[in-house]
């Protein structure tokens, strides 16, 4: 953990009590797990096995997440792919993806929950946590029409 842009995280897994401490924004994904430091200063690698979500907070204070029938009410606005997760505990929950496949990463994926504005405002969630995960739509911006090209002035009418 060499770089100083570490981020507060709150790690569900699965039958275990949550951890809460940091981990390295760029570089927290290890081939092995997630690479973590506690609050109390501990660093350990956490199996994708164990780990439900990561939670990406503002504050370790704030109420936990609730991943759970967390699902969009409506179609969402934000740019990217509108997409279903199921977990392996039975659970299930909506989130967007971005749009660029550049993005995907090969241990999980990170996304936007439902819940705008709230506590936490990214998920990473490790791909083995998930039995399924569906595409419900594709949301972006508006398609631009290509505009008209004026016909010069000097070109011949033909018809």
């Amino acid at each position: 953990m060499a770089s100083s842009a570490s981020k507060k995280v709150r790690i569900l897994r699965f039958d275990r009590e949550p951890l809460h401490g940091f981990v390295q924004a760029p570089g927290f994904q290890t081939g092995a797990g997630i690479e973590f430091l506690s609050q109390e200063g501990n660093l350990a690698v956490i199996p994708y096995a164990d780990v439900k979500a990561i939670c990406f907070v503002q504050d370790f204070d704030d109420l936990p997440a609730r991943l759970d029938g967390a699902h969009f009410i409506s179609r969402p606005k934000k740019a990217g792919l509108w997409v279903r997760l199921r977990f392996r505990d039975g659970a299930s929950m909506d989130g967007i993806l971005s749009g660029s496949l550049l993005q995907l990463d090969p241990h999980g994926y990170t996304l936007s929950p439902p819940e705008q504005g709230v506590n936490p405002q990214r998920l990473f969630i490790p791909r083995a946590a998930l039995t399924d995960l569906h595409v419900l739509a594709v949301v972006g911006g508006s398609a631009k029409k290509p505009a008209k090209t004026p016909v010069p002035e000097t070109q011949a009418k033909l018809f």
